[in-house]
């Protein structure tokens, strides 16, 4: 079995595809498929396994904001990492794109060696969420999702199923905006046909219990949904700056 890494880059300009193809394959040693439109790319992510996905967001027909929505909903995408590549320049459009699931963003024109620096922390970064998934610490807040334990401050706090569902969800994507819809589908299943308000009641709940010390973790994101901010020591940087 080939272990290398799989990317799909989801670029309509054919020079373009091919010339990205070419340099994750040589120089980053990744498996490389292609496709030109939104449509093909979420019909290949529901059909095999990605590691990434190089994501345009000016593509014909489905756009790739879309893409990049409907991927985050879907299932079989799991642990999926997207980097969207944008001729946009504005603050907004950046936002825009972070908030609908993607990891990372490059602006055009960029440079090959940046591409390639912003894949490798990428995965990099899904190799230690893959391996940290089950606990999580950050010195206020443990929570261990294999044995369904939550503490804060030292003190195990009791829950709901549902609640630690949530928590789990949240903090497993921590750092992402979860949308409440994304929340619905995850925490409640599918075939959920419930209100998002939903969402909103259980984590009202879940912040109270988390009390002064750890209710600010879970942030409101106006219009969207909610995100998990991980607290980090103040000598700790990001991977992109080690």
């Amino acid at each position: 079995m080939d272990a290398r890494r799989r990317i799909l880059v989801v670029e309509d300009e054919d020079d373009l595809a091919v010339s990205l193809k070419y340099s994750l394959e040589k120089d980053g040693g990744y498996r490389v498929d292609t496709v030109g439109d939104g449509e093909k790319a979420l019909r290949e992510v529901a059909r095999q396994h990605y590691d990434l996905v190089i994501l345009d967001i000016s593509l014909p027909g489905v756009d790739g904001l879309t893409v990049c929505r409907e991927m985050r909903r879907s299932p079989e995408a799991g642990d999926l990492r997207i980097l969207m590549l944008t001729a946009r320049v504005g603050e907004t459009d950046k936002i825009v794109g972070l908030e609908v699931g993607a990891d990372d963003y490059v602006t055009k024109p960029f440079s090959v060696k940046e591409l390639l620096a912003r894949v490798r922390a990428l995965l990099r970064r899904a190799d230690r969420s893959a391996e940290t998934q089950r606990t999580y610490s950050d010195g206020v807040l443990f929570l261990d999702a294999e044995s369904r334990v939550l503490r804060v401050g030292g003190k195990d706090l009791t829950l709901t199923r549902k609640e630690f569902d949530l928590i789990s969800a949240l903090v497993k994507n921590r750092g992402r905006v979860m949308t409440r819809e994304q929340i619905l589908q995850q925490v409640w299943g599918y075939q959920y046909f419930g209100e998002t308000r939903t969402v909103d009641v259980h984590v009202r709940r879940l912040r109270a219990k988390l009390g002064k010390a750890a209710q600010n973790r879970i942030e409101t994101i106006i219009g969207v949904g909610y995100r998990f901010r991980a607290e980090r020591a103040p000598d700790d940087q990001p991977e992109e700056l080690r």
